[in-house]
Order: structure tokens, then sequence, then C-alpha cells
């Protein structure tokens, strides 16, 4: 069955997607994008498939936000820099924790597009 929505990690950012589908009451299917170039040389039959063009898609990696676009319609990302403190306690600031992506990806269901979460509440 097509999912209502599909988030697409790039590394470790594919457990926080897993943990963040379970907690939604929706169909979500997450794809693990390691390489944007390798997927480009996919046949387009497959990419279609992957990531049909009528189902909204969010993007969750812990660098900017830019370049995205190609893929996805929201995204969760880090735009900002000079934080300074143990990793993990600079992602959960930054916005990559389960209640955060989960928020987004309910407003990306919504409809909101572009940049949803950019990192900015973590600099406060």
């Amino acid at each position: 069955a097509d999912p209502e929505l599909i988030l697409i990690g790039t590394g470790s950012e594919v457990g926080l997607c897993v943990d963040a589908a379970e907690k939604l009451d929706k169909k979500v299917r997450v794809v693990s994008m390691p390489s944007c170039e390798v997927f480009r040389a996919q046949p387009d039959s497959y990419k279609s498939e992957l990531l049909p063009a009528d189902v909204p898609k969010m993007s969750v990696e812990a660098a900017c936000t830019s370049g995205w676009g190609e893929f996805a319609d929201a995204f969760v990302g880090i735009d900002v820099f000079g934080a300074s403190a143990p990793g993990g306690t600079c992602l959960d600031k930054f916005g990559f924790n389960v209640d955060n992506v989960t928020s987004c990806a309910e407003r990306c269901l919504s409809g909101e597009r572009g940049v949803l979460s950019n990192g900015s509440q973590g600099k406060q």
C-alpha cells in the first residue's frame, strides 16, 4: 500500500525517522538515502516508485536543509552553527529528537512545506 508520508534520512537520522514513524498514526515509509548521487543514477521507474510524486516527503539530515528540494517537500536540518556541547546534547537542542521530528512530520502531513526545523531553536 502507498504510504501517507515518506521520511528520508541519510545515515544516523534513519533510526530517528523510524522512531518518529512509529509514533505517527499513519502509513509512513522511511527511506535511507546515504548518497544523493547514487540515487540520482537509478532508473526513473525506481525513483518514482520509492518517492511517488503524490506523497508528501520530509528530509531529516543533521546538516543544512538546502538541496533537499530535489527529493523532499519539507525539511528538518541544521542551518545554524556555533554551538558547543557534547554531540548528543547539540543534536537534541537542534531538534534531532523524536518529538520534534514527529511534530514536523505532522505539519508536513497537514500541508506545510519548506524548512520546518532548522536548528535555530538550539541557539536560544
